[in-house]
C-alpha cells in the first residue's frame, strides 16, 4: 500500500501555527514512508474563503519548504461529486429526505439546552412516508446513521476512541438547497484522493467519527486517523495572538530560517529520546506517530530563536546572503547589486555569531552598504578626535603596504602600531571601526576590513582621517 496524506486547510485566514504543523507532519510522513503528500484546498465556505488567503497559504508551505504532490485540489470543484454521493445513498436506502421546519429544529435546541444536553437530531422523519412532507418545504438529505451500538476510531496518538452511537444523531449531509455539508464533502474527497492517512489536530476528533460512518455506509475503506494534540502558549492557555498566533509568514518576516522553524513544529508535540535539534532528512529518516505525545505541546519563542541562531550558524553564507537581501533592501530603500551580495556573502562568516535572525543580521550588516562619506552616529563621533584622525592617517598609510589584506595580516599592522605608539589595540581599533563603519559596535574590525577590501577600507580610513 502507498501511504497518502493530505494537508486540507480552510481559505479563510493564514496558515497559522497549529496548521503548519498538521502540513508538517502529514509531510514528513509521506516522505518517511515513499508516500505521497497531497494539498486540498477547502473552499466550500464561499463567503469566508478568499484568494488572498490561499495565496498566503501556498506561500508559507513553499517557505516552510513542505512541497506537494500534483497539483492543489479546490473542494469547491466537487461540489457535484458530492452531491452525487449523498443522491447514492439515498437510493440505497443509507439516507433519507428530511422535512423538518427551522422552527421545528429551534424547539429541538431549545429542549436539549433546558435538559443540559448537546442538540441531537431527534430522527422525526427517519422512516416517515414523503408523503407526509408540508408543501412547500425543500429537504435536507441525512445519513441513516446507526443508532445501536458503537463507532470505535483507532487512533494512532490517541488510542482507541469509543463513541456510542447513540450520541451520533442523523447529521445533514446535503442542505436544502442541494450543495453538500463539510463532513460529506470532506469524506468524497479523502476517498476519491486515495488518502490512507488522515492527520490532523484532536478538535477533529468527533468529526471522525461522524465521518467514519459515512465511509462505512458507502463501503468504502476508512483511511488510518492519527489526531494531534493542539498547541498552547507558555502559560497554558490556548494558544492566541498575544502567545504568537500570527502567520507562518510573518515568522518568515521576522527573520527564521524555514529549517529552524520545520525543526520547532516538529519537536511541539513530537520526540526522538533527548535530541533537540534535528536535522530534515533525520526527521524524515525518524518520524512515526509513536513519537507524538497526547499531551498539548507549548509554544516558547526563545526556543524557536534558539533553535534559528543554530541553523544560521551552519547555514552556507551564500544562501544566508541571499535570505538576507530583501531585509537588508527595505532597510537601504533599494535593492542589492550582484556586487553587493557577494560582499554581503562574504560579510556571514564574520556576523554568525551575533545574529539570532536574519532581521538582525540585515540590521548588523547595513553598514556595509552605507555609502561615502561614512556618517558616524553619536558614539562613533565622540571617538573621531583630532587626535585618533591623526592615528587612523597614520595607520592607512602602513596598511596600503600590506601585501595580502587578510584579517591576520591587517591585526599584526595594527597591533604594531599600538604598541609602537603607546596607545593600546582598544584606543586604536576603536577609532577604526568608527571610521570604517560609522558605529562603536561591529564584527572584529579585522574582520570588516577584510570584507570591505583594500580599495573601500583604504578610502574610509583616508577621508576619516582628512575630516
Amino acid at each position: 500500500m502507498t501511504v497518502v496524506t493530505r494537508f486540507a486547510p480552510s481559505p479563510t485566514g493564514f496558515l497559522h501555527i497549529g496548521g503548519a504543523r498538521t502540513a508538517l507532519f502529514n509531510w514528513l510522513y509521506a516522505r518517511h514512508t515513499g508516500g505521497k503528500f497531497l494539498l486540498r484546498i477547502e473552499d466550500t465556505d464561499r463567503e469566508r474563503s478568499t484568494d488572498e488567503a490561499i495565496a498566503a497559504i501556498l506561500e508559507s508551505l513553499e517557505w516552510l519548504e513542505l512541497d506537494w504532490d500534483g497539483e492543489p485540489t479546490y473542494q469547491a470543484q466537487g461540489v457535484e461529486r458530492h452531491a452525487e454521493i449523498a443522491r447514492t445513498m439515498l437510493e440505497q436506502g443509507k439516507a433519507y429526505h428530511c422535512y423538518c421546519s427551522p422552527e421545528e429544529l429551534t424547539e429541538m435546541r431549545e429542549k436539549a439546552r433546558a435538559e443540559g444536553r448537546p442538540m441531537r437530531y431527534d430522527g422525526r422523519w427517519r422512516d416517515r412516508d414523503p408523503s407526509e412532507a408540508p408543501a412547500g418545504v425543500k429537504p435536507v438529505v441525512r445519513l441513516r446513521a446507526p443508532q445501536e451500538g458503537e463507532t470505535v476510531i483507532a487512533d494512532q496518538v490517541q488510542g482507541d476512541i469509543t463513541i456510542a452511537n447513540a450520541q451520533l444523531d442523523d447529521m445533514v449531509l446535503l442542505r436544502s438547497d442541494g450543495t453538500p455539508t463539510y463532513m460529506l464533502a470532506v469524506v468524497v474527497d479523502d476517498h476519491d484522493m486515495g488518502v490512507t492517512h488522515v492527520v490532523r489536530g484532536d478538535d477533529h476528533l468527533t468529526n471522525a467519527a461522524r465521518q467514519m460512518q459515512i465511509f462505512q455506509a458507502m463501503g468504502w475503506p476508512v483511511p488510518v486517523f492519527a489526531h494531534l494534540p493542539l498547541i498552547h502558549g507558555p502559560d497554558g492557555a490556548k494558544l492566541s495572538k498575544r502567545h504568537g498566533a500570527v502567520g507562518a509568514e510573518a515568522y518568515r518576516d521576522m527573520g527564521f530560517l524555514p529549517e529552524a522553524m520545520r525543526n520547532y513544529l516538529l519537536r511541539l508535540g513530537w520526540s526522538h529520546g533527548d535530541d533537540e535539534t534535528i536535522s530534515t532528512e533525520q526527521a524524515i529518516g525518524w518520524f512515526d506517530f509513536d513519537g507524538i505525545g497526547r499531551s498539548p505541546a507549548r509554544f516558547d519563542m526563545a526556543k524557536l530563536t534558539a533553535l534559528n541562531l543554530h541553523y544560521i550558524k551552519i547555514a552556507d553564507d551564500t544562501r544566508l546572503a541571499r535570505l538576507t537581501a530583501p531585509l537588508l533592501a527595505v532597510r537601504l530603500g533599494r535593492e542589492l547589486y550582484d556586487g553587493e551580495l557577494s560582499l554581503l556573502a562574504a560579510a556571514m562568516p564574520s556576523m554568525k555569531e551575533r545574529a539570532k535572525t536574519l532581521v538582525e543580521m540585515a540590521e548588523n550588516t547595513e553598514f556595509y552598504f552605507h555609502p561615502r562619506p561614512v556618517s558616524p552616529d553619536e558614539k562613533a563621533a565622540k571617538v573621531l578626535t583630532p587626535e585618533t584622525r591623526q592615528a587612523i592617517g597614520e595607520l592607512a598609510v602602513e596598511l596600503g603596504g600590506v601585501a595580502a589584506w587578510t584579517a591576520p595580516e591587517l591585526e599584526a599592522v595594527v597591533r604594531g602600531y599600538a604598541e609602537r605608539s603607546g596607545l593600546g589595540l582598544g584606543k586604536v581599533a576603536q577609532p577604526l571601526r568608527a571610521a570604517l563603519t560609522g558605529r562603536t559596535v561591529s564584527p572584529p574590525v579585522f574582520d570588516v576590513m577584510a570584507v570591505f577590501g583594500r580599495e573601500e577600507s583604504l578610502a574610509r580610513l583616508g577621508e576619516a582621517s582628512a575630516a
